[in-house]
């Protein structure tokens, strides 16, 4: 993951973002206001958040049954927010999101976690190292190869929330 991935440290040192992110393994990411119902930050702490710019990646390392090594999700949001420095946040370059996107959501990955990572102290807490996380691997098909195969898993996914819906009114 190291050579198409750079991690984001970037603190909010001026508070210029109030919105605090959190990252949920149903849910993705999402403000921490509608996940909690309230803000758990607060304007005294968010200067040590980082700053998470949309398409950009986090890791929570928070494990569940969702999630046994915890969440890889993409902001979606559309928006700058900010975010624990618990978490991994990191940008992708050269690569098609949407297909990195749909790898991340499958457990492929899961295995490289297991064997490398620890949950540590903490049984709700999953522990890898940063210069092993950025060892990854993640499987990298040509660009164009990417779009179809990121393109394809974002329809089906429209699809399925489109059938769902109906089937909801019926």
């Amino acid at each position: 993951m190291g050579e198409v991935a750079e991690k984001i440290s970037q603190k909010n040192l001026d508070r210029q973002y109030v919105e605090t992110f959190t990252n949920s393994a149903e849910f993705g990411i999402i403000s921490q206001r509608d996940f909690f119902e309230k803000n758990i930050s607060s304007l005294d702490n968010i200067s040590g958040y980082y700053i998470v710019s949309p398409d950009d990646f986090v890791y929570n390392p928070r494990i569940s049954n969702l999630a046994p090594v915890g969440p890889i999700k993409r902001n979606k949001l559309g928006r700058v927010g900010v975010m624990s420095p618990l978490y991994t946040i990191f940008r992708f370059s050269d690569i098609h999101l949407d297909f990195v996107e749909k790898y991340f959501d499958t457990t492929i990955w899961h295995r490289y976690m297991e064997l490398n990572g620890d949950s540590g102290a903490r049984s709700d807490r999953f522990a890898i190292k940063d210069s092993v996380f950025k060892g990854l691997p993640i499987p990298l098909p040509t660009l164009p190869e990417q779009e179809a195969i990121g393109s394809f898993f974002s329809d089906l996914d429209q699809l399925i929330t489109l059938h769902q819906r109906k089937l909801d009114f019926e």
